[in-house]
């Protein structure tokens, strides 16, 4: 296995073509204070395929950087987010019934 970092985080945004914003979140204990700290990092990751919705959890590996921005690239989604596709399934059964509505 090679050194490259690997992050888990969730996806917060899939409106651009082949990139996703992941959200990197961790909870520490602050060293001198001893309060605890969240801590929420925004990345943006390279997606190839479009496959990543917002709401999956996925796994993120470092990367040479590929745009101003990402250096990051999708290598696995750990976890669908069932809510968000049963969500686009209704919205697809209530477009269809409002274009069939139109026709007649």
């Amino acid at each position: 296995m090679n050194s490259r970092r690997r992050l888990m985080g969730t996806v917060t945004s899939d409106k651009m073509d082949k990139t996703v914003v992941v959200e990197i979140r961790r909870t520490f204990r602050h060293p001198l204070v001893g309060k605890v700290v969240h801590d929420v990092k925004r990345v943006k990751a390279h997606d190839e395929n479009n496959a990543c919705k917002i709401g999956d959890k996925v796994l993120i590996v470092e990367s040479r950087p590929l745009s101003r921005e990402k250096r990051w690239v999708v290598q696995t989604i750990v976890k669908r987010d069932e809510k968000q596709e049963i969500i686009e399934e209704i919205t697809e059964e209530i477009a269809a019934e409002v274009s069939e509505g139109a026709d007649e």
